[in-house]
């Protein structure tokens, strides 16, 4: 089944600001607690895929094409909302996610802090070992 079309004349495509290799930065925030989840990147095919289907999916540069979240690691992220900030230059979506947002397995990717002597402290443990969900080597 095929994900209808946003029109090409929508409101949203003239005021979303793509950078010159055609990406928008996307925050993903738990809709309901406010939680930070991941940053990740968008571009038009994978905003507009995100808003007809309502399932999280941006593109991934590691690998050079769309990842629908949750598609190898089950912990998919159903979008509530999306939101754009002042400049258009960067898009927020409410989501519900299903468990791990992070690679690591971690609930979210914003797992360390900084302390006061600037060292690294992590303030997050895993939710599931990353191997389970996506195999020997993890996420990456």
């Amino acid at each position: 089944m095929t994900a209808p079309e946003i029109p090409k004349d929508a409101v949203v495509w003239a005021q979303v600001r793509f950078d010159a290799n055609g990406l928008v930065p996307a925050i993903a925030q738990q809709h309901d607690t406010g939680e930070v989840l991941m940053m990740a990147w968008m571009t038009r095919e994978t905003l507009a895929e995100t808003l007809s289907t309502g399932q999280a999916c941006y593109w991934s540069r590691s690998r050079g094409k769309p990842w629908r979240k949750g598609e190898t690691s089950g912990q998919r992220q159903r979008v509530v909302d999306v939101r754009l900030d002042c400049d258009g230059d960067t898009v927020l979506l409410l989501v519900d996610q299903d468990g791990a947002a992070c690679h690591t397995g971690r609930r979210s990717c914003f797992y360390r802090a900084v302390d006061a002597t600037g060292s690294l402290s992590e303030i997050m443990a895993p939710l599931v070992d990353p191997e389970l969900l996506y195999g020997p080597g993890g996420g990456h």
